[in-house]
């Protein structure tokens, strides 16, 4: 398979070791200076970039007809474009908040948790995410889905950086050389219940996006995780 990196930092260089690793061949490894040259031979694009550059990298593949996976998080105000060109353009589209097997476990569990405490008022709902001090966006995306999964599962409205009834407060923390820890609390009086995600470091993200990668070829249409992994 003949992969474009769109985005060649910390991330894309992981991602390139380990689609090299799996057989695969690089054809593009593109920074914010360079050039889209070389797509065209791309059978399918990796996007791990920065937000004011994703919607373009997005753009690029789905009007050419090249299959594209982003894990570029703080752009998702248009996500629903992307949806409506990657639907226009009959192409092939997977955005992931976390492209690591085992967030996307912890996605499920999150969920199934926030059912089961549906009825249960007495205990309050709050999160922590710890990130390396390079992350540009704050909470993580990681975060915002797993509140974004209780909302729909609770009377919370919304998810928030500060404290408030109707939110859902997310203390976001940034400390050096931390690939990612996502924590869910549930607390009530007389005790607390919590669910946790530790990354060891960032080819846990890397793996899960070329496996993605793998799996959209031949297939039309847009997709998560939640499809790759079949849950």
């Amino acid at each position: 398979m003949k992969i474009a990196l769109l985005g060649y930092g910390k991330m894309g260089k992981v991602i390139e070791q380990i689609a090299l690793e799996r057989g695969h061949t690089i054809v593009l490894k593109k920074t914010s200076a360079d050039s889209f040259e070389g797509l065209e031979n791309a059978d399918v694009a990796i996007d791990f970039s920065v937000p004011t550059t994703a919607v373009n990298h997005i753009s690029e593949c789905l009007n050419r007809n090249i299959p594209v996976i982003s894990g570029t998080t703080g752009w998702l105000e248009d996500y629903e474009k992307m949806v409506d060109l990657c639907n226009q353009k009959n192409g092939s589209f997977i955005y992931g908040s976390n492209f690591s097997l085992g967030v996307n476990i912890f996605f499920e569990l999150n969920r199934q948790l926030a059912k089961m405490m549906q009825n249960l008022k007495q205990y309050n709902v709050s999160m922590e995410e710890i990130h390396h001090t390079q992350k540009l966006d704050a909470p993580s995306g990681t975060a915002i889905s797993l509140a974004n999964d209780i909302i729909k599962n609770s009377d919370y409205i919304n998810w928030s950086l500060t404290k408030d009834e109707t939110s859902i407060y997310i203390d976001a923390k940034r400390i050096e050389n931390v690939p990612g820890t996502h924590s869910v609390f549930y607390d009530s009086k007389v005790d607390q219940i919590e669910i946790k995600h530790t990354a060891h470091s960032r080819e846990g993200f890397a793996l899960g996006s070329v496996i993605a990668a793998e799996w959209i070829i031949g297939k039309k249409g847009v997709f998560t995780m939640k499809d790759v992994l079949g849950i």
